[in-house]
């Protein structure tokens, strides 16, 4: 994963907590206290489902490089094991 994706996951997990900790350490009422806890349960859930389309295309691009270089070495070891078939025939 590159550094500027993890830094944008730090930085979006810490505006989450900073939020989180920014509504519960609030001088309100319960009640308010409570809609601001819905509110930002939403904006939470929001950012996670962003998070997941972030993540998604991380594993994604991962396994289209981790697929690219298998099928690469899986070529030349193709080609490694004909050329010892070969020898190993030659030596008959």
């Amino acid at each position: 994963m590159s550094d500027s994706k993890n830094n944008f996951l730090a930085l979006i997990l810490g505006g989450l907590l900073g939020t989180v900790l920014g509504v519960l350490c609030a001088p309100r009422s319960g009640k308010e206290t409570r809609n601001n806890v819905k509110k930002l349960n939403k904006e939470v859930a929001d950012k996670i489902n962003d998070l997941d389309s972030d993540f998604k295309e991380i594993i994604r691009e991962f396994y289209e490089k981790l697929c690219s270089k298998i099928y690469s070495k899986k070529d030349k070891m193709r080609e490694l094991f004909k050329a010892g078939k070969k020898i190993f025939e030659d030596l008959k």
